[in-house]
């Protein structure tokens, strides 16, 4: 069974980056199936995918967050990291790293963590 588990600050200031870790157990990043995505879900409103890292190391983005962010992996921890720049009240959230056999806005998900909460203040 595919285990996710998110890590990182759950306090980050305006215009600073957000950088979030997500750890997978019971499946390779690099060979199983599977798009690693991150999606969010900011207060009183839907699920946002933000974007996602294949098997082969390609990523997208979603439009409206791509100049903005950048996720990686270390192959050799099984990880794959989110790093979203210049960040406001807005990108407050409940992050979520997942897995699934597709990726984007209408994609769903096979796995997901539990999901960390992020909070952008001064």
């Amino acid at each position: 069974q595919v285990q996710l588990q998110e890590s990182g600050p759950g306090l980050v200031k305006p215009a600073q980056t957000l950088s979030l870790t997500c750890t997978v157990s019971g499946g390779s990043i690099t060979t199983s199936v599977y798009y690693w995505s991150w999606i969010r879900q900011p207060p009183g409103k839907g699920l946002e995918w933000v974007g996602t890292i294949a098997r082969n190391g390609g990523s997208a983005y979603s439009p409206s967050l791509r100049s903005r962010t950048s996720i990686s992996r270390d192959t050799s921890k099984n990880q794959f990291t989110l790093q979203l720049n210049s960040v406001t009240p807005e990108d407050t959230a409940i992050y979520y790293c997942a897995g699934g056999r597709g990726f984007g806005a209408a994609a769903t998900y096979d796995f997901r963590g539990q999901g960390t909460q992020v909070t952008v203040s001064s």
